[in-house]
Parts: structure tokens; C-alpha cells; sequence
């Protein structure tokens, strides 16, 4: 059920219908402020009571996660309605790409929320839908849609990962590779392995490779993604066996749209790591459970991971996946990405 009616949220906000979360203290009924429009917020909130909810990231960057009642550290931040707090505000508050363009109305006063559970989860579902997490709030559950925070942990459980199928892939530098795709109810995208060589008794050296469109598919210098993915299956067949995951987290985890708002922030001048908190979203938001899990179900508990990323080997570590070894992987800077590539190492603890 959690899977369902988290996918039935997820739509409801991407067409900009509100629905409700419902905690032990109540409930939150949330409308989404990028797909919202004013009159939707008027059917929505007829009175023009409703708050405005943020994430703590996006807050901070506005400076208004620094008064009391606000101050918990990774607490969503519920803003007081005033007369000028509209919809036109309310958007130039969700999305940074008006931050230099939007003069501001203000001032603005952090309050204290009833449920910080439920706007937890409020915010946690817009990273699932990919949208800014950004609302206005109102109590009650009088939206068409309810659910809870346990439907939504339910659904980023990786536990319910199945193999859906697999067949035999020759690719570019590796002729003998296999594909296994996986499925989950919560996710409509399918995570993919590549099986390359034959296993041999030795740890599988295993890449962890994050979706990128841009860079996967169309070439993007602005990262070292594609370059990545392609010495990945070379080293991988060069070492006689290995796998690499290919994980449907587009953007660190924020999706798409996202990614691609985060770059246009990149090029007023911000780095990575700003253009994701300015966004209101974590600085990297990939759960690498779900790899692990399909290591597992691959047969595989003990690895040697190509990586520069810490954080990669200690999720898998967590999950239940030994890393006996972290094999840098190293590819020269481009002059497009040269920015980004020093922003991981100074501020992301990657390791080259």
C-alpha cells in the first residue's frame, strides 16, 4: 500500500493537487509551490492562513533559519503568513533563480510548527517527486490524498529490490558483459548491473555509477561523469571480473529538473555544493542502500570498490557490504569542469 499511494502523492504534486500528511499530532496539508498557481492557492486556502514551509538549506541561504524558533539544525523552517507573503512571493522564496532577480518584500518571521514530523516528510516527498521543496501548509487532512512519514520510509526501503530480468550485453570495452535489471514498486525507474567477466573466487571490483543524463548520454563536460563511466568498464575488464551498478539517482539524488536548475545557479557563479543548498536540498541526497542490495542479491558480500567517494564505501559498509579495498578513480579535469572537480575534493571529502 505505501508503495502505491507514495507514487499517487508524488503525482498529486507534479499536478499540483495537495494532499495531506497524518501524524500522531495530527495532520499537514501540503500544495506544492511549483506546480501551484494562484488560483490554486486560493482553493486551496479561500482564508490566506496558510504557511509557508522551506527546507533548512534553502532557509539558511535566505538567512531565515538564524531565529529562535527555527534553529534546529536540518528542521524544515515554516514561515508566518503576512499580507505580502502571496503566491509571487511565496515562488521567489522556493526558487533561487530569482534571488537576484526579485526584490525582497519581507521581513519575514520564522515560526515555531506544531508537527515537525509531518513537515519533514513534506519535505522528503519533494526530494521522491523532484521539485523544490518548498509548500504552503495548512493543519488538516481535508486533501484527497493522505498518507504518512511511514509510507514515505517505506518507500525509499530497499529491501523489496527483485532481479526482473538479465541477458548477455557485449559494450564497448567489455564484449562478454551481462545486464540484470532490477525492479522495485516504490521506484519507476530500474537500477541496471553490468556483469563483466566471469566471477573468478576474488572480490568483484565494483563501480557505483549514478545516472547522469548530461553527461552519460549527451556528453557533458561540465562533469566527469560519462569520461567516469567509461574507464569504469574498462578498468573493470582490465581487473577480469567486476560489476558495475547503474542507479537511477539523477543529480545526487535531486533528479533531472534539478540537476539542471542547480547548473543554471552554477553559472551565476555558485559551485556544486551552493547551488544544492540554495536549492533547499542536501548537498548530496543518494541512498546507496539500494546498491548494496543488489549486491546482495548478486551474490556478492565482500568488494573492491572503485571510488573516490568515502561516503560510497561507508554506506556500503553499513548496509552490510565489506570493502576490502577503495581503488581511486582518477581521470584528468577538462577546462569545464575543472571548478567542479576542486569542489569535490575541497568540500565533498573526495579523495583523489
Amino acid at each position: 500500500m505505501s508503495a502505491r499511494i507514495v507514487a499517487q502523492a508524488i503525482d498529486s504534486l507534479r499536478r499540483g493537487w495537495p494532499v495531506a500528511i497524518r501524524t500522531d499530532h495530527g495532520a499537514l496539508a501540503v500544495l506544492a509551490i511549483e506546480t501551484g498557481d494562484p488560483k490554486r492557492l486560493a482553493a486551496f486556502d479561500p482564508d490566506g492562513t496558510a504557511t509557508v514551509l522551506l527546507s533548512s538549506g534553502r532557509a539558511a541561504t535566505l538567512k531565515l533559519s538564524n531565529q529562535a524558533p527555527a534553529a534546529a539544525p536540518d528542521c524544515p523552517v515554516m514561515l508566518e503568513r503576512a499580507p505580502w507573503l502571496d503566491f509571487d512571493a511565496a515562488t521567489a522564496l522556493a526558487d533561487p533563480q530569482f534571488d537576484l532577480l526579485t526584490p525582497w518584500k519581507g521581513p519575514y518571521r520564522a515560526i515555531e510548527m506544531a508537527d515537525r514530523i509531518a513537515a519533514a516528510a513534506a519535505i522528503r516527498l519533494a526530494t521522491l517527486a523532484g521539485m523544490l521543496p518548498a509548500f504552503f501548509v495548512k493543519p488538516g487532512d481535508d486533501a484527497a490524498l493522505i498518507l504518512s512519514p511511514d509510507d514515505i520510509d517505506d518507500h525509499e526501503d530497499a529491501q523489496r529490490l527483485t532481479i526482473a530480468a538479465r541477458a548477455h550485453l557485449p559494450v564497448a570495452g567489455a564484449e562478454s558483459a551481462e545486464i540484470v535489471a532490477f525492479r522495485t514498486p516504490e521506484m519507476p525507474g530500474e537500477h541496471v548491473a553490468l556483469m563483466i567477466g566471469a566471477p573468478n573466487g576474488a572480490p568483484p571490483l565494483v563501480r557505483l555509477h549514478s545516472e547522469c543524463l548530461t553527461g552519460d548520454v549527451l556528453g557533458s563536460l561540465k562533469c566527469d561523469c560519462g569520461p567516469q563511466l567509461d574507464a569504469a568498464i574498462t578498468a573493470i575488464a582490465a581487473s577480469g571480473w567486476g560489476i558495475l551498478l547503474y542507479l537511477r539517482q539523477e543529480g545526487r539524488g535531486i533528479g533531472l529538473i534539478n540537476k539542471l536548475r542547480a547548473y543554471a545557479l552554477q553559472d551565476q557563479g555558485f559551485d556544486t555544493v551552493d547551488a544544492n543548498t540554495r536549492l533547499g536540498f542536501a548537498v548530496d541526497s543518494r541512498d546507496f542502500r539500494v546498491a548494496a542490495h543488489m549486491l546482495k542479491l548478486l551474490g556478492q558480500r565482500s568488494v573492491r570498490l572503485l571510488t573516490n567517494n568515502p561516503e560510497k564505501v561507508a554506506q556500503l559498509e553499513a548496509a552490510g557490504i565489506t570493502v576490502i579495498e577503495r581503488v581511486p578513480h582518477k581521470l584528468p579535469a577538462n577546462p569545464h569542469n575543472e571548478r567542479y572537480l576542486a569542489t569535490k575534493r575541497d568540500r565533498t571529502g573526495h579523495e583523489f
